[in-house]
């Protein structure tokens, strides 16, 4: 059954979410992706033809393209999109053959999972595609607070002069958080940002992780906690 044609996908026209276009001939199962990707922190919603994708992904960041279309050939879909713009491309095959993948991918797809795919994969597939469409550049700038210096292009941090080691993620949640003092950085985006995802039940590791930071650094008071919404820099 034909769809209206898709608007901006909510608020990710303005930037605050990644949008994502789910299109599958079978309502059930793209409404399904769909109430989970929505969960996850993603704008998403999902069209049922080809020719409806061929409109609506002109407002998506990533396509999840089901092959078997009622109109399209799937594989012409998957080459169209790639030819407007070359964004990102997951399709789904109700066959895992070894030829059905070179197909999807010779069509331009930028990985191909079986219909069976559940939604935790699904997401983390998404993410995977999104950070070698727009890799994250790393932290160059340095900063000071107070007797704390964060060396963006050493990744070497200093208080009063002696050096503290930190592991990667350390490094980035700090510099993160030194790089915008007044602010409160949710725990979502600091799960974007230094994890690359945005699975709510991998937040944890940010406690973890804060924890340590503030050991090493010798002072809970560096690492502020904002109940209910995430983190800020501190003082020591």
């Amino acid at each position: 059954m034909s769809r209206p044609a898709v608007p901006p996908l909510g608020k990710a026209a303005e930037g605050l979410a990644v949008r994502v276009l789910v299109v599958d001939g079978d309502t059930a199962v793209a409404e399904s992706r769909v109430r989970y990707l929505l969960r996850q922190g993603y704008s998403a919603v999902s069209v049922d033809s080809g020719a409806e994708a061929l409109q609506a992904h002109q407002h998506a960041d990533v396509v999840v393209l089901d092959l078997d279309l009622p109109d399209i050939d799937g594989l012409e879909v998957c080459r169209s999109i790639r030819e407007d713009g070359g964004k990102p491309v997951i399709s789904v095959t109700a066959r895992d053959t070894e030829l059905d993948r070179v197909l999807a991918l010779q069509a331009g797809a930028d990985d191909c999972v079986v219909a069976s795919c559940g939604a935790r994969e699904m997401a983390a597939r998404i993410e995977a595609v999104l950070r070698r469409a727009h890799p994250r550049p790393e932290p160059t700038r340095s900063i000071s607070v107070g007797p704390l210096r964060i060396d963006g292009k050493t990744r070497e941090v200093r208080l009063h002069d002696g050096l503290v080691n930190l592991t990667a993620k350390e490094f980035e949640l700090l510099h993160i958080l030194a790089a915008n003092p007044e602010s409160v950085i949710s725990r979502k985006e600091l799960m974007d940002r230094v994890w690359d995802t945005s699975w709510a039940d991998s937040s944890r590791t940010i406690d973890t992780h804060v924890s340590s930071l503030r050991a090493k650094l010798g002072a809970s008071t560096w690492v502020i906690t904002i109940r209910g919404v995430g983190y800020r820099m501190g003082h020591g």
